[in-house]
Formats: structure tokens, C-alpha cells, sequence
């Protein structure tokens, strides 16, 4: 078993990694240690307000634009900075997991931005953490290759060499701890430690190749929440001596009370805001995880029928893109998760229907951009927001003064129109064990039933059955959701799975079963997941000692 070591203060617990010593540098780690000293507390602090206004919203008591913060909404006159070098132009973005194989395809891809994402579609297992850092600076070292075991080659494209695409990091969101990372026994915040090894390593090279340390903020709750972001980032630049407001941050709106107050986000990050951005699936399994047990008024159909012409999914992009443009920020909308079959035209055919069509209301919405998860999907967005735009590299200037903030209208779920079906059951069974598993192998993104699903997407098939159990809804024919109806679909549907050699079907199994059919819901899959890894992974060292 490999033994933790401890530098400079900080003890890391994980297995050697090829390349670790290119990233875990002593002079890197004291960055970590600062940011954990000086920011823990903080967002320990803000997780707790969280489950606060959960438990606020479970007895009755509704989301609402804050009073408090009026003054800021009602100022019509702060802007956010002005648009930083490498972000003028953000009609398509392709967002990937920092893997070789996957950051190859994404930049060689055409798209103007890459997403690379620490996120959602990565499982953040040491290997993955290590790696994908390393995997960034090879990208700026424009050294990056990958051989697949059939010897398919993948390599940087010649245009990508002289001119890459905008890159614009992930970091997991705040309630993720690192628990390879401690400080007197206390975990790192995921956050701290994906952005802070990118931003240490790499912030300066950027800013020679004319762009800069730029992120997207996943899974932010409040306006102070992000406040404790541009605390990180003033206290960052200072650190290694760059000038402030460098760093930009995107920030999703992808939960439901940061919808309330997305223009006070803009203001608390505005010297460091680069835009917010429609993040789709997260925001329905946030409206499901928030409102669970509220009753009928807040249960959804089926997830396919959830679509963004859904009256509060409509009420929450047009909202997002006024405040953006309001603000001088860029408005990037949602993700289309189509993954081509190039087996099956007839498919692709229709889904490029449906992608298209996705995009143009977008683009006819005012978004400045979207986002994209395979190359392919690439050209078909770009023809659409070319049709829009034009030559301009975006359409900020198009305020949307027809949009009136309606808080009201957010929650307005009840008239989402669709079905709860015996088939949407069997899917969300399927889709989260399927992608349990292959979260726990270390693959965070996997295409299923052709569409790319990462946690948020995993996150919704849980939560919808824990609130169909809850509520007792009904199906299209009439049978009752109980829990021994999703324990009857699920042993059926387990039973159709292709077992192979070192398959994690029976763990997946069981964190899905304790996470969808159990008393108590767990806030985020991803941690019990994250416990499960780790005991292995602990326990798997233990036998090879």
C-alpha cells in the first residue's frame, strides 16, 4: 500500500500517478494550502445555508426575488467588464471530459470554445484530477497524443497547433470534497484544487498566447456563493502577480435559487463575469430535488417531455438572457447531448431536426452561443447561430426589454405538458445504473440510448423516482409508483444488463437502489459514489501491499 506523504503541510493520500510530480510541486501545494486556509471556513459556512433554504422551500415557503438585493437589480447602471481577448466569439462550445482522447476530438472539432470539464463528466478519482491537469499543459505544450489498443491514432489538427480554441475550465462545484488532499485532517474542496492547479500552472502561459484563466462556475446556489468565487480569484491574481480581473468566470445557472438572482451574480463576480450560462439538466433535477415533496404542483413527466419550451424552462433562459445583456454579459445556452450513430442515418437525421431547432430558438432567443458534447454537432450549431449573427462575434447589444423578471413564472412547473410512463420509469432505472457504473470505472460521460450522459442527467433519473415514490403519481395507465413498482422495473431492467469481466453493475445497483428508493435523499449521487471508490480504491491497495 502506498503510504501518504505530507508536504509542506498538506497530506496526499492517493496513488502515484505518471506525471503527479509535474503537478503536485511543492510550490503549487502552498498555493492549495493558502486557498484552504483562507476559504474553507466560507464555503463550509455556505453549504450549510444551503440545507437551510432546502429545509425553508420543503415547509412551504417559495423562492423569491430577495429584497434585500433590490437596490442591485434596480441600478441600472454597473456593467460587468468588458469582454476579455479569446471570448468575443462563443457561438459553439464543445464541452468534454479532460481526458487525451476526448480533448483531441473537442479541439480539433472546429468549435470556438472548449469546455473542459472536471465536472459532471468526470469521476473525480485521483487518476482523472492528475491526469486531466496534465492533460492542460500538454495541450499549451501542444504535445498532446493518444493511441487507441487497435492502434487508431489521435493528434492536434495542424490549424489547432498555431491557434487552439478558447479554453475554459470546469471545476468540480463546491460541495465536492478531495479527500486525497488534507489539512489537519480536513478534506480540500474539489473546487480549490481543480482551479487552483490550473490557475498556478497555466494562468500566465495563457496570457501569452493573448487569452487567459478563464472558468466555468458549476452548481452555485446564491449571490454569495459567487462572491466567495471573486474572493478566491482577488486573493489568486495577488498570489502569483497578475493584474486583477484577468481571471473570467461563466457561471451556470443551473439551480433553481440562483435563477432568483442571477443579476446579483453577475454583480458580485462583475470585475471577473464573462456570462452565465442555461444549464439544462441540472436545473430540472434541481427544481425536482428542491421542491420533492411539495406536492403534485412541482412533479414533471417523464425527462424527455421536460423540454425547454416547458413554461418555466422558457420563463428561466429568457430571464437569464436579459439579465446577461442587460449587464454587458454573454448569454450561452444549453446542451445538446445527441451523439450521432453513424450506423443509422434515418436517427441522426431526426436528431439533427431536433438539434437545429433547439439552437435556432436560442439563437432567435438572444443567446450569444451553446453548447454542444460531440464534434459532429459542431457545424450544426454553428450554421445556426451563423444565420443569426452574422459577421458579429455576438449579440450582447440585443437587450431584451421585452422580458419582465417574473418570479412567479420560475416556478410555474405545473404546466409543463406531458406523461409519467411505464417506459420513462424503465428508463431513468436504466440510464442511472448504467451510469453508476461506469462512473464508478473512472468514465464520468457515457453515451446512452445516443445521447451523452453525464451526473445531472443521472441526477434527474434518481430524484424523478424518489418524487414519483414520494407523491404517489401515476402513470399513463394508471398504475400507482411505489416503491415496489420501481423495485420490479428495476430487477427487470438489471436483468437485461450484458454483465462483462470487472463490470461495477452490483455497486452501481446498490448506490442507485439507496439513492432513489430510500427514505432519505442524498443531496448528490455523486458522494455516495464518491465513498463507494474510495473504500475500494483503499481496499484494492490493501490487497497489493
Amino acid at each position: 500500500m502506498n503510504s501518504p506523504i505530507t508536504i509542506n503541510g498538506m497530506t496526499l493520500s492517493g496513488p502515484p500517478v505518471c506525471d503527479q510530480e509535474r503537478i503536485m510541486t511543492p510550490e503549487a501545494i502552498d498555493f492549495l494550502r493558502e486557498l484552504h486556509t483562507r476559504f474553507d471556513g466560507r464555503r463550509l459556512e455556505l453549504l450549510r445555508a444551503r440545507e437551510e433554504r432546502r429545509r425553508s422551500i420543503s415547509r412551504g415557503r417559495d423562492p423569491k426575488f430577495l429584497p434585500e438585493t433590490q437596490h442591485i437589480r434596480e441600478d441600472s447602471s454597473w456593467q460587468v467588464a468588458p469582454i476579455a481577448p479569446g471570448l468575443e466569439d462563443r457561438r459553439v462550445e464543445i464541452t468534454g471530459p479532460t481526458d487525451r482522447k476526448m480533448t483531441i476530438n473537442a479541439l480539433n472539432s472546429g468549435a470556438k470554445v472548449w469546455l473542459a470539464d472536471m465536472e459532471d463528466s468526470l469521476t473525480p478519482n485521483w487518476r482523472n484530477v492528475i491526469k486531466g491537469q496534465v492533460n492542460l499543459q500538454r495541450v499549451l505544450d501542444r504535445r498532446i497524443d493518444f493511441t487507441t489498443e487497435e492502434g487508431k491514432e489521435y493528434r492536434l489538427s495542424g490549424e489547432q497547433l498555431t491557434d487552439l480554441p478558447t479554453i475554459v475550465v470546469r471545476p468540480r462545484g463546491w460541495h465536492l470534497p478531495e479527500k486525497h488532499l488534507t489539512i489537519a485532517d480536513a478534506p480540500m474542496a474539489g473546487a480549490l484544487v481543480d482551479f487552483g492547479l490550473h490557475f498556478f500552472h497555466n494562468a500566465k502561459r495563457l496570457i501569452e498566447m493573448g487569452r487567459g484563466p478563464y472558468f466555468y462556475l458549476p452548481k452555485l446556489e446564491s449571490h454569495q456563493e459567487a462572491r466567495l468565487w471573486n474572493d478566491v480569484f482577488v486573493f489568486a491574481q495577488d498570489y502569483i502577480g497578475i493584474e486583477q480581473g484577468t481571471i473570467r468566470a461563466t457561471v451556470l445557472i443551473e439551480t433553481i435559487t440562483a435563477a432568483f438572482e442571477m443579476e446579483e451574480i453577475l454583480y458580485e463576480l462583475r470585475e471577473h463575469a464573462a456570462g452565465l450560462n442555461a444549464g439544462r439538466w441540472d436545473y430540472i433535477f434541481s427544481v425536482i430535488k428542491n421542491f420533492r415533496e411539495r406536492g403534485p404542483r412541482f412533479v414533471l413527466p417523464d425527462r424527455s417531455m421536460v423540454t425547454m419550451t416547458a413554461p418555466f424552462m422558457r420563463a428561466y433562459t429568457e430571464q437569464l438572457v436579459r439579465a446577461c445583456h442587460r449587464r454587458g454579459a454573454m448569454a450561452i445556452g444549453g446542451m445538446a447531448a445527441f451523439i450521432p450513430n453513424r450506423r443509422d442515418e434515418a436517427a441522426n437525421a431526426v436528431a439533427f431536426e431536433k438539434v437545429t431547432a433547439d439552437k435556432t430558438r436560442e439563437a432567435n432567443d438572444g443567446f450569444d452561443g451553446s453548447w454542444v458534447a460531440h464534434p459532429d454537432l459542431v457545424p450544426v450549431a454553428r450554421e445556426v447561430f451563423d444565420g443569426v449573427l452574422g459577421s458579429a462575434p455576438n449579440q450582447v447589444s440585443r437587450l431584451r426589454e421585452d422580458v419582465t423578471p417574473d418570479d412567479v413564472a420560475l416556478l410555474d412547473v405545473a404546466s409543463t405538458p406531458g406523461l409519467i410512463t411505464e417506459h420513462g420509469v424503465r428508463s431513468n432505472v436504466e440510464i442511472g445504473i448504467r451510469y453508476i457504473e461506469s462512473w464508478l470505472r473512472g468514465n464520468g460521460a457515457v453515451a446512452l440510448q445516443n445521447l451523452m450522459e453525464d451526473a445531472a442527467t443521472a441526477e434527474i433519473s434518481r430524484s424523478q423516482l424518489w418524487q414519483w415514490i414520494q407523491q404517489g403519481a401515476v402513470t399513463d395507465d394508471g398504475d400507482v409508483i411505489t416503491r415496489e413498482y420501481v423495485q420490479e422495473r428495476t430487477e427487470d431492467e438489471f436483468g437485461r444488463i450484458e454483465r462483462f469481466d470487472g463490470d461495477r453493475f452490483d455497486e452501481a445497483r446498490e448506490i442507485f437502489e439507496a439513492s432513489a428508493l430510500a427514505e432519505d435523499f442524498p443531496d448528490f449521487l455523486t458522494l455516495p459514489a464518491y465513498n463507494k471508490y474510495l473504500c475500494r480504491s483503499r481496499k484494492e491497495q490493501l490487497q497489493n501491499a
